[in-house]
């Protein structure tokens, strides 16, 4: 097969794979947002509506900010049909980012490529599979594995989770490029330090600390670019 057949098989799966993300999406919505309603008009009651106004004006704009970051920083290194599979099933930072990562380092690929795009999709929908196999094992496990996970020498390991999974995976990254990650690693983590609140808002820290990486990452280019001249 030429790379013309190959590149138009694949944008003939992207297309494919847009239609049926996007519907998938809209349906999704439709069910976040209908449950309540639903549920409201068989119990015979309804949302309060001025409530959820206010409470969205509250935090709303605040994860719209931070959905926009996500969908901006996730999206190129997921691919479109990783990226659907991620954005609807949940979990990205803690479960569908590693796996894809890991995935694509593990399969060698790049990100960007078709290769990347099969792989990604194919990792976050085998872990979106194995989340419901686990669910659905611990909903059953629930009651009787109950005093182990109440257990108070099991606590300090639950709430270190996410940040041990993460510390592991970042420290590869970082020690490949040291000189543009260190700077916005120490900024954040000063800034969290100081400023407790901001551990709350996380994801919408990532659009400061991303443009911080980025423009290291652009006077390390101009540099070499300048040293090459």
């Amino acid at each position: 097969m030429s790379n013309e057949e190959k590149q138009a098989l694949f944008e003939s799966y992207n297309k494919r794979t847009h239609l049926l993300g996007r519907v998938a999406s809209v349906i999704t919505l439709v069910l976040l947002v209908g449950v309540p309603f639903v549920i409201g008009g068989y119990l015979g009651t309804a949302p309060d509506l001025a409530a959820v106004g206010s409470g969205f004006l509250a935090i709303g704009l605040i994860w719209l900010v931070s959905s926009v970051a996500e969908w901006l920083v996730y999206t190129p290194m997921l691919g479109a049909g990783g990226g659907y599979l991620a954005f609807i099933t949940g979990n990205l930072i803690n479960m569908k980012i590693p796996c894809a990562i890991n995935a694509r380092d593990i399969v060698g690929v790049k990100a960007g490529t078709p290769e990347n795009e099969i792989i990604s999709t194919l990792s976050i929908a085998t872990s979106s599979l194995v989340t419901i196999l686990v669910l659905a094992l611990g909903v059953l496990l629930l009651i009787p594995l109950q005093p182990v996970l109440q257990a108070p020498a099991l606590a300090p390991a639950f709430d270190n989770v996410v940040p041990a999974l993460f510390g592991a995976m970042a420290y590869k990254y970082f020690r490949r490029n040291l000189d543009i990650a260190v700077l916005p690693l120490a900024v954040m983590s000063l800034l969290f330090i100081f400023v407790p609140k901001l551990i709350s808002s996380t994801s919408f820290m990532i659009l400061p600390s991303g443009a911080l990486a980025i423009l290291l990452a652009w006077l390390k280019y101009k540099k070499a670019g300048g040293a090459a001249k």
